[in-house]
């Protein structure tokens, strides 16, 4: 009896201890005081892909929007304010091909190309064109800066979605003379467009099915074909 006993004592000591090894381990690793170097850079770890991850996904969403509300604005604006113009003749639209002075003289060349650059998304050019050649024909000095305001603000601010793409030299002189500006205040940023809009998208436009649909229909409708 005794040597049973003692041996079914051992068993129940035996056990308890490895129940108390065994709940111990789970309890330490709860503990907040206590080191678990894998479970904590296993946390850091996802906690530093996931912020990672979500960043770059809200600057790429963020991005996106600008991008997005910036064609809509430019769009809309482009859609309510065309120039007021008759239809081309087709002589007036083959002098367009001849030079980009000729198309950018005549109304509906301005309107035809405009709608050009929308689809490009760089209807902003001609915004900001038209936008100077209004300018320089102002004469009263508090309307003169007003303008000049509205006009930086929209097509020279680097935070507008309408912003024109000017060197470095040209945007330090305006911003000099945006301290008392005048009707020459963006002379030079006009003519850098121009030149731009001429080099860059005026061949593509003159290539473009929008300029040869154009030209086909008037001549299928002139009486001289």
């Amino acid at each position: 009896m005794g040597s049973e006993r003692m041996e079914m004592r051992k068993r129940q000591m035996s056990v308890q201890q490895e129940s108390a090894a065994g709940g111990t381990a789970p309890a330490q690793q709860g503990q907040p005081g206590q080191a678990n170097p894998r479970g904590s850079n296993a946390c850091c770890f996802c906690w530093c892909c996931c912020c990672s991850c979500s960043c770059l996904t809200i600057r790429n969403e963020d991005r996106d929007d600008r991008n997005r509300k910036a064609s809509y604005d430019v769009n809309k604006e482009g859609a309510a304010d065309c120039e007021e113009c008759p239809k081309p003749t087709l002589e007036e639209v083959r002098s367009w091909g001849q030079s980009f002075d000729k198309l950018m003289c005549c109304p509906a060349g301005r309107n035809s190309f405009r709608q050009f650059l929308r689809t490009e998304f760089s209807e902003e050019n001609m915004l900001f064109w038209l936008a100077c050649e209004e300018f320089s024909k102002e004469t009263n000095k508090s309307a003169i800066e007003e303008k000049a305001r509205g006009i930086y603000e929209d097509y020279i601010s680097i935070l507008s979605p309408k912003e024109v793409s000017l060197d470095s030299r040209v945007r330090e002189a305006i911003n000099r003379n945006m301290l008392e500006p005048n009707s020459h205040t963006f002379d030079d940023a006009q003519l850098q467009i121009y030149t731009l809009m001429q080099r860059d998208s005026y061949p593509r436009y003159m290539n473009s099915p929008a300029y040869k649909n154009l030209l086909n229909t008037l001549s299928e409708q002139s009486p001289e074909s």
